[in-house]
């Protein structure tokens, strides 16, 4: 898909990240929704006929995978997921895991029906659905505080244990795709700590080669300050780059190649859920405007919006983003 057909005449697309708040629309769960195709399917088409998002996304889900290894998952009904628990400290470790991930584990598959069942709806939009990055995949599996370390004492154990992060999202992604999704969308939020050198070096190299043989819309996306690796984001071939509020689009926005879309940024806290109404409507156009020279702008949030977001906010946002300037 071209970043074109996301873009009118009179506009950019606008894409919050919705997913949570729409708990609230049809008295469900997060829990219930993680566990349950149904519900979400029910809960995003909520979602859509209140707000019209012009792209449907699953809820974000970074456990998903590592629970497809092995990991132990916290659930609380009205939190999102987490690991409770890291499995990989060795290499001997690592050369066990490598044959437990599952592509019929229970959770990849309400994802995967979720696509498939939003698709058999007819949504006439696109379904972007998310995988855990591969540095972010192994973090999980590791630590976040061990990979970090491990980056400098042992990296050649990271890079392996990233290898087989990258195959199992690779599979998984590849699944995605097929059951409908247009959009995938890769969260490595964890590589925002890696210097540029490190991030090509365990992340970048096999999101390249994860893009590449999925060989559909992809979007990367880094939570926080990423202007310093802006540059390595955009050498892994990604159509588009999701970025955090935390990063100023205009300034960096001449620095990313008119053929990568540049998704973001209302802050989903600061703005989508502390402001009122009035004040979500004069963030979005003045980002509107400030990015009205960019063809390849997509109006979104720097991340994805918390349950507790108030709906007259998105619906503000949803008006603000699509006025005429």
């Amino acid at each position: 898909m071209d970043v074109k057909d996301f873009l009118s005449s009179r506009r950019p697309a606008a894409a919050p990240l919705l997913g949570y708040p729409g708990v609230h629309l049809n008295k469900s769960s997060i829990k219930g929704n993680v566990f349950d195709a149904a519900v979400q399917i029910e809960t995003l088409l909520a979602l859509d006929r209140r707000f019209g998002q012009d792209i449907l996304f699953t809820f974000m889900d970074l456990t998903a995978e590592a629970h497809a290894f092995g990991a132990p998952v916290i659930y609380r009904e009205m939190e999102s997921p987490s690991v409770a628990e890291h499995i990989l400290h060795t290499r001997e470790g690592l050369e066990q895991l490598e044959n437990r991930f599952s592509l019929q584990d229970e959770r990849l598959q309400v994802y995967i029906d979720t696509v498939r069942g939003l698709r058999d709806s007819g949504a006439p939009k696109p379904i972007a659905a998310y995988v855990s990055g591969p540095f972010t995949l192994a973090g999980l599996l590791m630590g976040a505080n061990d990979i970090a370390l491990n980056t400098v004492l042992e990296p050649e154990f990271v890079s392996s244990a990233v290898q087989c992060a990258a195959g199992a999202i690779r599979s998984y992604a590849g699944a995605l795709k097929k059951a409908g999704a247009d959009i995938i969308v890769i969260l490595e939020p964890t590589a925002v700590m890696l210097s540029p050198e490190m991030f090509w070096d365990f992340s970048g190299v096999w999101t390249e080669r994860l893009i590449g043989d999925l060989d559909s819309f992809s979007v990367l996306h880094i939570c926080g300050n990423t202007e310093h690796l802006i540059p390595g984001m955009c050498k892994t071939g990604a159509t588009a780059l999701s970025l955090d509020s935390a990063v100023d689009l205009p300034s960096v926005a001449p620095d990313i190649p008119k053929e990568t879309a540049i998704i973001g940024n209302i802050d989903p806290v600061g703005v989508m859920c502390q402001k009122d109404p009035g004040e979500v409507r004069e963030r979005v156009l003045d980002l509107r405007r400030s990015m009205r020279d960019y063809y390849n702008f997509i109006l979104s949030t720097g991340c994805d919006l918390p349950p507790e977001t108030p709906a007259e906010n998105i619906s503000a946002f949803m008006e603000a983003g699509k006025a005429s300037l």
